[in-house]
């Protein structure tokens, strides 16, 4: 196989991966939903937006299909635009390890040895 055979046969797995995962910025489809929900926008108003019908947004947002030219580019471009209005909430936890640590009942001190406490049974001696 010949250097420019060689190059010609990546360029075309390169293809081949590229329509297999697009890389153009399409959010998983949960976060598609999260976005229109956020933006208060129904599936009706962005299929009539896109020219498509409802059922269309819906198997978007459900993964069940996936948008293509030309409407794919509008969508990206509006649920980029609603992305940028309406960021992934953060993350909660470090607020509630905090809040735990806060309400939570305070531990016991344990007395040091032999620090005054009755023995539970006694002792013989």
């Amino acid at each position: 196989m010949s250097e420019d055979q060689g190059k010609a046969l990546f360029a075309a797995v390169d293809a081949l991966l590229e329509e297999a995962s697009p890389t153009d910025g399409l959010p998983e489809p949960a976060e598609r939903k999260r976005l229109r929900e956020a933006g208060s926008l129904s599936q009706e108003r962005v299929a009539h937006t896109l020219g498509v019908r409802r059922e269309t947004v819906s198997a978007w947002e459900a993964g069940r299909s996936e948008p293509r030219a030309p409407q794919r580019a509008a969508y990206i471009r509006l649920l980029k635009g609603l992305a940028a209005k309406f960021p992934p909430p953060q993350s909660i936890a470090p607020q509630q390890s905090v809040l735990r640590a806060i309400t939570a009942p305070a531990a016991t001190a344990t007395p040091a040895a032999g620090g005054g406490q009755k023995p539970s049974r006694p002792v013989s001696g």
